[in-house]
């Protein structure tokens, strides 16, 4: 095991001009080592017997030990202990501040099982994600008995709004990469004092934002922490944010937005087309890359809007400027590699969400995204038009961006080198971040490391069918990414297929096999059975 405060210290030490860090002091001098000498024992006596091992810090004793306490550069604001509920443990809940404005939140379980999982944010942060039921990050670690970590990356705010970025560089930094290693180097003294123990393995699990925060560690903070999960990580921040923007000039453009109905259109004509490729009609197109259709059939007459069982010139480009590749300045590390039409893009949470705003193009979250992040990286002006900003005429600001934000590098070494284990994860029905840019990220990380052998030493990436942006959707979303991480850092126990299970009011509705890319779960029980379609044993994880 590695020293691990060793190593967040070393990591703390990047940000030292930044913030002023405790807790990271050097060891104690000297050069030779002390050799104990042994005990005599009387003549005809046996050893004392060991003493019993002290009882397990409880909840209400970690809060009493760090309650008002300055630890490792941090000041706890509250702690208080919270009742079990909903197989929620008792844990104690401590908010700190790292000054001048970097807030966490510590939860520290009764029966603590001496592991830490830290959990990443969403969109811009500014808040820490509260323990609620349908947490798919911190509630399912406390449930294991894992002490948990969060942070608002060093502002306040709402997720859709970078404004606070504009003018307070150190709210930029700590956004773009600082503000993890700086909480772990007081977290792991909290714990110390919380619970007379620093973390026997180190976790950081992230989705959308905390996906990127996810790679972002792995490649600059590579001995931070045991093991990674980026689940749909937005790790191009200035190819993403390109395409959201090209997009909304789309759906603003005459007769460009896409209404419920036209979205419901062409959603079906894509299952019609594909959906039976992957051995079973079930509403989901389980092997995406292989559907060839082209939505150039669904063109209205003439290419004017003529009713809802059709799309217009202007909606075909709509749909074009999401699933066409698209390069920004001149550059390929600037790139948005284009959505592929996966046949649920009426769901809920998917197009009318993230896309059309269900008919009010500027209720989108992409159009919200790219706006905010126009007006505060790039035009630097709170008044500017993102609609007529042009996305790469600063190539300067572009850069900037990107030096703040992107988690692109694909050398992974230095993290295999450590000793760490990462997991990639993405919907395939994401409509905020397409998963063909994660696969573009993994196999340009295969090829950077020397190939598929040594990728799989440490690394594995899964693909799950039918599910929305994190979570949602009509696949199956749910899935233990952690129990599968921590046995293999833990125990040496590579994952290979896993579970995943589509939860509906608390029970199981359905299951499928999570499959190892490139392979995909295809249907291989009887035909016109409901039942045994429900049962993950009846698909094969297969290779396209």
């Amino acid at each position: 095991m590695r020293n691990r405060k060793t190593l967040v210290c070393r990591a703390a030490g990047v940000t030292v001009a930044l913030l002023s860090i405790a807790g990271c002091g050097g060891g104690s001098g000297g050069g030779g080592g002390f050799v104990p000498l042994p005990i005599a024992q009387p003549a005809g006596g046996t050893p004392p017997a060991p003493p019993p091992p002290a009882p397990p810090v409880t909840a209400q004793q970690a809060c009493t030990n760090l309650q008002g306490k300055t630890v490792g550069g941090a000041t706890v604001v509250s702690a208080s202990v919270v009742p079990a509920s909903d197989g929620v443990p008792v844990y104690c809940k401590v908010s700190a501040r790292i000054d001048p404005k970097l807030n966490f939140e510590l939860r520290l379980p009764d029966a603590w099982n001496s592991k830490l999982q830290y959990f990443g944010g969403g969109g811009y942060n500014g808040s820490i994600s509260p323990l609620v039921a349908g947490d798919t990050l911190s509630l399912p670690a406390i449930k294991k008995g894992y002490a948990t970590v969060g942070s608002d990356s060093g502002h306040q705010g709402s997720p859709l709004d970078a404004s606070w970025a504009l003018n307070d560089p150190t709210a930029a930094q700590l956004f773009g990469s600082l503000s993890v290693p700086t909480v772990m180097s007081s977290v792991v003294e909290m714990l110390k004092m919380a619970y007379g123990a620093t973390p026997s393995k180190s976790y950081f699990e992230g989705c959308s934002n905390g996906g990127r925060e996810a790679l972002m560690t792995a490649q600059r903070y590579p001995n931070l922490f045991d093991g990674i999960i980026a689940r749909a990580p937005a790790y191009n921040w200035v190819g993403f944010m390109g395409g959201f923007n090209r997009t909304a000039k789309a759906m603003a453009a005459p007769g460009g937005a896409l209404s419920v109905a036209k979205v419901a259109t062409l959603a079906k004509a894509v299952r019609d087309a594909c959906d039976g490729s992957d051995g079973i009609v079930d509403g989901v197109v389980s092997n995406p890359t292989a559907c060839t259709f082209d939505p150039q059939v669904l063109r209205c007459s003439g290419g004017a809007d003529t009713g809802d069982s059709c799309l217009s010139d202007a909606q075909l480009a709509t749909v074009a400027s999401t699933t066409s590749p698209a390069v920004f300045a001149g550059s390929p590390t600037y790139r948005d590699p284009g959505r592929l039409l996966v046949g649920n893009e009426d769901d809920p949470g998917a197009f009318a969400v993230w896309t059309t705003g269900a008919g009010n193009p500027q209720a989108a979250l992409q159009y919200l995204f790219q706006d905010t992040t126009v007006k505060t990286f790039l035009a630097r002006d709170l008044a500017a038009d993102s609609l007529a900003y042009t996305w790469d005429q600063d190539a300067g600001a572009l850069y900037g961006l990107a030096a703040l934000n992107d988690a692109t590098n694909v050398d992974l070494r230095p993290f295999q080198n450590s000793g760490g284990k990462l997991i990639l994860w993405h919907g395939e029905n994401d409509a905020a971040l397409n998963f063909s840019a994660t696969t573009e990220y993994y196999t340009n990380m295969v090829a950077a490391v020397g190939g598929q052998g040594t990728a799989d030493s440490f690394a594995r990436y899964y693909l799950a069918p039918g599910v929305n942006h994190c979570a949602g959707g009509p696949g199956a979303d749910t899935s233990d990414l952690l129990g599968a991480l921590d046995a293999w850092v833990d125990q040496g126990t590579a994952p290979g297929t896993l579970g995943a299970d589509k939860i509906v009011g608390g029970a199981t509705a359905f299951s499928r096999p999570l499959c190892q890319y490139p392979k995909y779960p295809r249907y291989t029980g009887p035909a016109n059975n409901a039942e045994a379609a429900a049962l993950a044993s009846n698909y094969a994880c297969t290779s396209p």
